[in-house]
């Protein structure tokens, strides 16, 4: 049934890919991918976008077709799964948002796709993350920081902006790489977690997080996809990072849940998940001029604040 169904899919692609003027896909179409795909349903003067997505799982497919996205179901894990794929993208604005696979330190999943493609999409807009730079000990960083990644998924988002670059400068095409920290929004926060009454780190001993709601975050893809910018590295955040534990404590005073008890980070160590004692042992405050400046963004939710009292 499923193999019927990529193969309507691919069908309907064939029979319009003759015609298209402007085609966007969304590589890995999750929450950020249908949010950024409602960005461009909502403008009238967008409407011949023809937006196509690729999925892992038919329940995304089912939530990009109501939205109205044509999506294809395929696993990147599976190179021979895109044979067939390849000349789907041609000439298209692609945004790449599939996360690496869960173990390793190389993307395989990004560097399967574009090496199925037997014609290259015009733009990639690639997220990756700010954990590559590793720890700043706290410190202000730009995106001239040097990169360290520490943790494998760190180390597997740094190969896939290796990957990205080398295909662009291959195929002479535009890229641009967005590295995101945390993201929220009201359907995204930590409410489980503060319903179990899982400890945090006390707060002099937590390191600095940052963090970007959604919606800004699609925004940002959105605005990278139409700049005239080619080549470049944007740090995604609001500008306005906190202590870990500050966020669930703001949390939980949102949702009116009892703030989460807080112990010493030696404790944290052998009390809580290994993932995220490795997000605990960093530190970095980043800066977002850079993107604030080239891409002309104006943040809807510049701190977390105005992130859970207006979204």
């Amino acid at each position: 049934m499923m193999m019927r169904n990529i193969d309507d899919a691919f069908a309907i692609l064939k029979s319009v890919t003759t015609i298209m003027i402007n085609k966007l896909w969304v590589i890995g179409c999750g929450d950020i991918g249908r949010r950024v795909v409602s960005l461009y349903k909502n403008e009238t003067n967008k409407a011949s976008i023809n937006m196509y997505a690729l999925v892992s799982s038919q329940d995304s497919k089912e939530r990009c077709d109501a939205l109205g996205i044509d999506s294809v179901v395929l696993d990147l894990d599976h190179k021979d799964a895109l044979v067939n794929f390849g000349e789907q993208v041609h000439d298209s604005q692609l945004f790449y948002f599939a996360p690496p696979p869960r173990s390793g330190v190389e993307d395989t999943r990004l560097q399967n796709f574009l090496s199925s493609l037997s014609s290259q999409p015009r733009r990639i807009v690639l997220i990756s993350t700010t954990g590559v730079y590793g720890d700043s000990k706290g410190a202000w960083i730009d995106e001239n920081y040097p990169i360290n990644p520490q943790a494998d998924r760190a180390q597997r988002r740094l190969s896939a902006e290796q990957i990205l670059q080398n295909w662009a400068k291959k195929h002479q095409r535009d890229s641009i790489i967005l590295r995101v920290p945390g993201i929220y929004a009201k359907d995204r926060l930590p409410l489980a977690r503060l319903k179990k009454g899982l400890p945090v780190v006390k707060q002099e001993e937590a390191g600095w997080t940052n963090r970007i709601h959604a919606d800004d975050l699609a925004r940002v893809c959105k605005l990278a996809m139409e700049s005239n910018q080619s080549g470049e590295i944007y740090n995604v955040t609001d500008g306005h990072p906190s202590t870990m534990t500050a966020y669930f404590n703001q949390v939980a005073n949102y949702a009116n849940l009892p703030r989460p008890p807080q112990i010493s980070m030696q404790q944290a160590e052998v009390t809580l998940s290994a993932g995220m004692v490795s997000y605990l042992q960093e530190s970095r405050r980043i800066s977002n001029q850079k993107m604030l400046d080239d891409l002309g963004v104006k943040l809807i939710y510049p701190s977390l604040k105005q992130g859970l009292s207006l979204s």
